[in-house]
């Protein structure tokens, strides 16, 4: 089907952005896009969607990495409150590219379809709030035994990232598992509302990393403040945690969404650069 005409009667310039969003594969209410998302070739990578086995059922989730490679190290990709739209396959794309088997689940599949509903608020209070971490850390499990099995990863090469509430379950994911070797946060919130649901944060959690994270943040993330960063800094360092926070002067909240009006392209590139320094620093290179 083509895309609407702007003379089609009652059809806004908003929903115009919001239609053309969808059709590049993005959630609704990612809306307006940046003028040029990056978008990386799967040629060379085997890519695609999959379904991962769960107690709880068969779980979606896009996956990525080099054709005929096997035994590669394992990224768990969490994704923001959009879910599994084309920035976090893209991203796994990236990974791929980088030599990394990386696999993000569909941690919101069991509350709802989040690329269906056009504004954000709609998807915190009707999906996101709904979502146990005790689940989402149960699928993520699940995510890393099916990557260093049938996904052909090493699941003694294992790593986690994430963007924005997945860059908090970062943090989570680093206290929970055992077999993880390193993770990477992205402007994740560091303390909130102890709710059945969510009843700890990364604050919380501090002393509890069994894992090391490096923490990318924002100076002027409206979301985020700098005395959360600054106490999370200094919870690591009386836990004498080997983890790291950088900072990043002028990016806001969701620096590295290229296909978002918040995306800054220095910060971007330099986050993404020690990102992979992290990870190959600590054994997945």
């Amino acid at each position: 089907m083509p895309p609407p005409s702007s003379s089609e009667p009652g059809l806004t310039r908003r929903a115009l952005l919001v239609s053309g969003a969808a059709a590049a594969g993005y959630a609704l209410a990612a809306g307006p896009l940046a003028a040029e998302p990056i978008s990386t070739s799967a040629q060379g990578l085997l890519a695609g969607e999959v379904e991962i086995p769960t107690p709880a059922g068969a779980l979606r989730a896009w996956r990525a990495r080099p054709q005929g490679a096997e035994r590669v190290p394992v990224v768990l990709v969490v994704h923001e409150i959009f879910g599994v739209h084309e920035y976090i396959r893209d991203v796994c794309r990236r990974l791929a590219r980088e030599g990394f088997l990386a696999v993000a689940p569909d941690l919101y599949a069991r509350q709802g379809d989040v690329s269906k509903l056009a504004d954000a608020g709609a998807i915190v209070e009707r999906v996101v709030r709904r979502v146990p971490d005790s689940a989402v850390l149960a699928d993520l499990d699940a995510a890393a035994r099916w990557a260093g099995g049938p996904g052909g990863g090493d699941a003694s090469r294992t790593a986690i990232t994430g963007f924005c509430w997945g860059g908090r379950v970062v943090w989570l994911y680093a206290a929970h598992s055992a077999e993880l070797a390193a993770g990477v946060a992205w402007y994740g919130r560091l303390t909130g509302e102890a709710r059945a649901e969510t009843p700890r944060h990364p604050l919380d959690l501090a002393e509890a990393l069994r894992a090391p994270v490096l923490g990318l943040y924002g100076s002027e993330d409206a979301g985020i403040p700098l005395t959360d960063v600054e106490a999370m800094q200094a919870r690591l360092r009386l836990a004498g945690s080997a983890s790291e926070i950088a900072i990043f002067p002028g990016a806001p909240h969701g620096f590295h969404a290229d296909y978002r009006q918040s995306y800054r392209v220095l910060a971007a590139a330099e986050g993404w650069r020690r990102m992979l320094l992290w990870l190959r620093s600590h054994g997945l290179g």
